[in-house]
């Protein structure tokens, strides 16, 4: 099968030696992503505003790969503070609202940097 590669050009990826997303055939998987875009955190401080640049790049992605948000089967979010699934889950639903990929939340102690309040990871299936 065919293997495509996306990367953005962070500076962690040829450090830790990952592309921020791989296509084989009609699967898409998406690294953990953050909201850091160009080396600046977006959104300091604000897990909703970090939530959504998350899922702006997932869009860029998936576009670059020939699919959509509409292909997204599965999404896992980690963070530091449960108390905070609000705010994750309303960015999550303007995104996926109609679309409803199975999903996980999860609480972890530490991401690559504090001004990184979450994390997200996703699937996309295409249509054959």
């Amino acid at each position: 099968m065919n293997r495509q590669t996306y990367t953005e050009g962070s500076p962690w990826e040829p450090i830790v030696g990952y592309a921020r997303a791989v296509k084989i055939g009609n699967v898409i998987e998406i690294s953990g992503t953050t909201a850091s875009v160009n080396g600046e955190v977006v959104g300091k401080g604000d897990v909703y505003e970090q939530t959504k640049c998350i899922l702006q790049k997932f869009e860029k992605v998936l576009n670059e790969l020939g699919a959509s948000m509409k292909d997204v089967v599965r999404t896992r979010i980690f963070f530091f503070y449960i108390s905070q699934w609000e705010a994750i889950g309303k960015a999550h639903g303007e995104f996926f609202g109609e679309i409803k990929p199975t999903t996980g939340m999860y609480q972890i102690s530490k991401l690559i940097s504090d001004d990184l309040l979450v994390e997200i990871e996703a699937t996309a299936i295409l249509s054959e």
